[in-house]
């Protein structure tokens, strides 16, 4: 069975972000030879993404604390490691995309992004002392960083046993991972 590779080139870049220069991350763009807008409802479907943008198309996934958006002609991923990260992430996603297209037929596309979990139902859940404990500055903070998926129920020193039970039971309906 011959496979049909949908992305088959790219060219990458590397940089570190302007706003500081001083960061240890860097960043990779990857310049796609072939347009794969295509295939991104199913890719979606198969990765759960954190965010589908229609218009123009793209799929935006949470890795390990760094956002992958997938476009048309192009893949940005934020706060890598190094250059042999980006190729890693890269490959796999190159493998991904044409897994996608090749058994599109078996996939209902996705044009939605994942459930988020609510700002509200989170902080009701915290202690709400501002002890800033987790090195975060409020529990809103701590909230804002839960829902986006950078902190964990752990995370919280001060919280008791019940409710973090109950944290990790609410954030556990929401993907994060990929």
């Amino acid at each position: 069975m011959r496979h049909i590779m949908l992305l088959q080139r790219y060219s990458k870049e590397i940089f570190r972000p302007e706003c500081n220069p001083g960061f240890e991350s860097v960043h990779c763009i990857a310049h796609l030879e072939q347009d794969i807008s295509a295939v991104l409802p199913y890719l979606n479907a198969v990765l759960g993404g954190f965010e589908y943008l229609k218009d123009p198309p793209a799929v935006i996934f949470r890795s390990q604390g760094k956002f992958i958006t997938v476009h048309g002609r192009k893949i940005a991923i934020n706060a890598l490691r190094d250059e042999t990260e980006a190729d890693k992430i890269l490959a796999w996603l190159q493998r991904e995309i044409n897994d996608a297209w090749e058994n599109r037929n078996e996939i209902e596309p996705s044009y939605e992004g994942a459930p988020k979990p609510k700002l509200i139902e989170i902080l009701k859940l915290l202690p709400r002392t501002n002890c800033r404990d987790c090195g975060m500055p409020t529990c809103m903070v701590f909230a804002v960083r839960m829902a986006e998926g950078v902190k964990g129920p752990e995370d919280c020193p001060t919280l008791g046993v019940d409710n973090q039970q109950r944290l990790e039971e609410y954030m556990s309906q929401f993907k994060f991972e990929i």
